[in-house]
């Protein structure tokens, strides 16, 4: 198999079209959006966890990310391929709550940083080969003082191994803490414990040799020697520990720790180096992918987007189960490295069982698929020791041995991963990108629904406003009595109040209008409630820019008014006052044919000249407001849409970067 081109520019192109995917939303409730998101969230994960740091670092150790479904064996096939308790394998499901990584001690600066599985906070145990201490594990920036261990917020238990109480601090509040080891204590004594940054550990108590535990405060945790009792982590960002042999060390569980950059809840996966495994291989021992709790489905699915080599372990009685076969064929459309145990299978039907599971494999076109079978031992119980002979093992070590060391064999299992991935988003991006339009798409629609009903909105408001509709009921009547002599304040209250009726009974109809053409467009279901929400207290948003309007109208009608006093351009433009001015010239705008009086008086108080450039001036100063109004209705209409923040170019930005990276492609 050809080595894949990992030149900087093609690097570069992923980077691009990750982040295209990465700014991809896809919120309206249409058909294919979940699975869109689905898919963008699964692409996201195999570019960040393994496509993009395997092409900057082909060297890296092979990572074989051991799957399948619940108690199918995985933690105990994992301490089998290790040769020691690693992973806790028990009857209890799920078990495996933590993923758990092994490697050996020489790799193990490939995953102590963020180079795999970003998205992980990193625990470290100390080294099982007595030299091993944890001044080395922080891994982060290559120093031998615990200074990298970034993400371990309240990393605070107490580690009896070998007769020593070991203290780890880690980072708090993104502070480098400096936590060594306290070589001389002993488990067995009672003792103070030290505080680092990021966590303290309160007092040591040890039973007897070797059984001590570091009882943390709130920032602290829990870790137990041999023999000791597992504790769960207490306050914010607390780490739990059950110890075999004194070395090992869990994370919380889902109620635990923080993670890397202080982020409570951020899942860990813990590290084990142990020299029996060969270097060039790490296994992960991940969830189950048909667990109950959705968060460890989800943790297994990304994790095993993040493998070299997937190992697919299944039983007996379960090897025809439905979730694992999805996988599988989805493995097989992304051309993933894949291996497949079948585990527990009893030795009367071991021939008929795994003949059947070959057929099946060869009918969904995975008949390449090296297979390997377990016979069912008494290791493999629940109650047992958690390690299997290493004759029912040694199969699968030796394959995954030999392509871990064998160079060829090793860029062929990464490349064919890597380059599978980057193959399938010939498929994957235009499926996006299609989602994406049509999210678009549903979006200038909904949006195209409140527009059109605004738009009658303000064409009944202007049509209304011309027929001198405000000025009736109320407003006509002190009309009257102005003729008469009446006061120039209650008119404007009244014309006021009945162009904020008009305004209202407007936006009323507007919203009615949008809702019910929301109401038969499904992509409307996530926002309909908002939109809705957003209307209430409209007639009083109105009244509030309607008297702002008047109180500009009468600023404008007193500078004329200054000005006619000035010029004497009226006949009684001496004495005239700007509330009169105010209110014929407010008469004149929203009165029509009812107020052709109330120019006529402008006139002869202004001059005809001032009083028909203020007419001019407040006929736009009208039609600003009552702009304004319905704009700012509309746009509250609009809001819960803008907030799902769709781009509006997604669709083209996807198809570019893809087509970006075919170009590299080619080109190389």
């Amino acid at each position: 198999m050809a080595t894949l081109d990992v030149r900087p520019r093609l690097i570069d192109a992923l980077s691009v079209l990750r982040d295209r995917v990465d700014a991809a939303r896809f919120p309206l409730p249409l058909r294919g959006a979940a699975r869109a998101r689905r898919s963008r969230v699964e692409l996201l994960a195999q570019l960040d966890d393994y496509v993009m740091p395997r092409l900057r670092s082909p060297q890296a150790p092979l990572l074989a990310v051991i799957g399948g479904s619940t108690g199918a064996g995985k933690s105990t096939l994992v301490n089998s391929l290790v040769g020691r308790r690693v992973s806790e394998a028990g009857v209890l499901r799920p078990t495996t709550r933590t993923p758990v990584l092994v490697c050996h001690p020489d790799d193990r600066h490939w995953f102590a940083g963020r180079r795999v599985l970003p998205q992980l906070a990193r625990v470290w145990v100390p080294g099982q080969d007595g030299g091993d201490d944890p001044q080395g594990m922080d891994g982060l920036d290559g120093t031998d003082d615990l200074d990298g261990m970034d993400g371990a917020d309240g990393l605070g238990g107490g580690f009896a191994a070998g007769g020593s109480a070991y203290r780890v601090g880690g980072r708090y509040g993104g502070r480098r803490a400096r936590a060594g080891r306290e070589a001389g204590a002993r488990a067995d004594e009672f003792g103070q414990g030290g505080q680092g940054q990021g966590g303290r550990v309160g007092p040591g108590y040890g039973p007897g040799p070797g059984n001590g535990y570091g009882d943390g405060d709130g920032q602290g945790g829990y870790g137990s020697g041999h023999g000791g009792v597992p504790r769960k982590a207490s306050g914010a960002g607390g780490w739990a520990g059950d110890g075999f042999g004194g070395y090992d060390m869990y994370a919380a569980d889902d109620e635990g720790g923080r993670g890397a950059g202080g982020e409570p809840g951020m899942p860990t996966v813990r590290i084990e180096t142990d020299p029996a495994l060969p270097s060039g291989l790490a296994l992960l021992d991940a969830p189950d992918i048909d667990s109950l709790v959705a968060g460890n489905r989800e943790l297994a699915a990304e994790l095993i987007c993040a493998a070299d080599v997937w190992v697919l372990v299944t039983t007996a009685a379960r090897y025809a189960d439905a979730v694992p076969w999805h996988l599988l064929r989805t493995a097989k459309e992304y051309d993933v490295t894949l291996v497949t145990v079948l585990d527990r299978v009893p030795h009367q039907i071991a021939t008929d069982i795994s003949g059947r599971y070959a057929e099946l494999l060869q009918q969904a076109g995975l008949g390449h698929v090296p297979r390997f079978t377990i016979p069912e031992l008494p290791e493999s119980a629940g109650g047992g020791s958690g390690l299997l002979p290493a004759t029912a093992v040694a199969a699968l070590r030796a394959w995954l041995e030999r392509h871990a060391q064998d160079p060829v064999a090793h860029a062929a299992a990464a490349d064919r991963t890597a380059a599978g991935v980057i193959a399938s988003l010939r498929s994957r991006m235009p499926a996006l990108a299609g989602a994406a339009a049509a999210q678009h798409a549903a979006g200038l629609r909904l949006a195209g629904r409140v527009e059109e009903a605004y738009e009658e909105a303000a064409e009944r408001v202007r049509r209304e406003v011309a027929a001198g509709e405000v000025l009736s009921g109320d407003a006509r009547a002190h009309w009257r009595d102005h003729e008469l002599g009446g006061g120039s304040d209650e008119l404007l209250d009244a014309l006021t109040h009945g162009l904020t009726s008009l305004l209202s009974c407007a936006v009323e109809e507007a919203d009615e209008r949008a809702a019910d053409a929301w109401r038969r467009d499904p992509a409307a279901a996530e926002v309909a409630l908002t939109a809705a929400a957003g209307a209430r207290g409209a007639a009083g948003r109105l009244g509030v820019i309607v008297r702002r309007w008047r109180r500009c109208l009468e600023e404008l009608a007193e500078e004329e008014t200054r000005e006619a006093r000035a010029g004497q351009a009226g006949e009684r433009a001496g004495s005239v006052e700007p509330e009169e001015s105010a209110a014929l010239l407010a008469t004149a705008l929203l009165g029509g044919r009812r107020a052709r009086t109330a120019g006529e008086n402008l006139a002869d108080l202004l001059g005809a000249q001032s009083a028909l450039r203020l007419c001019e001036r407040g006929s736009r100063l009208l039609t600003t407001y009552l702009e304004r109004a319905l704009n700012t209705e509309r746009e509250r209409r609009l809001a819960p849409l803008d907030q799902l923040t769709v781009p509006p170019h997604q669709q083209a930005a996807l198809i570019a970067a893809l087509s970006v990276l075919q170009k590299e492609k080619v080109s190389g």
